[in-house]
């Protein structure tokens, strides 16, 4: 592993490291999203308990989160397994962030965003799978394994070279859902929009 890539992979965990969902709650005077609603620091959560501008603005800083560290790696022609390395960092970041106690969100947003530079088609069948999912369902996390599991097979039919990078940051996603998961076979998780006191 060169240099560049190991202060690539660095950078992009402290990056990850800035909770949005923390921040921006501050900034609109809302109860930290890590002890309110759902307890998870992200935008579903905010949307909860705090309506959309907040979690849209989340939303937006979380995939930016992913965004940037890929999108420069691939600028500085590193190879495609290392920019999956550098985007997993960014999302290890976002789950446990080293500037918020390691409290974080299920990396859901920050995965996206890593997965972007491939394309905005892959994007586009990506959020396009997640928003279908969950306005039937009603389930963001359910939404989420879901996009998750189909991100490998978009990703090879659009650029094959990225299906292993990809596959390794949705078996990251998934892993971080365990607890939703036993919520949804067990009939008791929140839906979007429900508010939990």
């Amino acid at each position: 592993m060169s240099a560049t890539v190991l202060l690539m992979i660095i950078l992009a965990y402290l990056l990850g490291s800035v909770s949005s969902a923390v921040l921006i709650c501050r900034v609109f005077k809302l109860p930290d999203p890590r002890t309110a609603g759902s307890n998870n620091p992200g935008a579903t959560n905010v949307l909860r308990i705090g309506g959309r501008l907040p979690a849209a603005l989340v939303l937006v800083c979380d995939m930016a989160k992913g965004t940037i560290p890929v999108w420069s790696a691939y600028y500085l022609n590193i190879e495609p397994v290392m920019l999956g390395l550098i985007g997993i960092s960014a999302c290890i970041g976002h789950i446990y962030p080293l500037f918020f106690h390691f409290k974080g969100g299920k990396g859901v947003a920050t995965a996206v965003g890593a997965i972007a530079p491939i394309g905005l088609d892959l994007t586009g069948m990506l959020m396009g799978t997640w928003l279908v999912t969950a306005v039937i369902s009603r389930y963001s996390s359910l939404a989420a394994l879901v996009t998750a599991l189909v991100a490998p097979f978009y990703t090879w039919l659009i650029k094959p070279q990225y299906t292993l990078p990809v596959a390794m940051l949705c078996c990251l996603i998934i892993w971080r859902h365990q607890e939703n998961i036993k919520r949804l076979m067990a009939g008791n998780e929140p839906k979007v929009g429900s508010k939990k006191k």
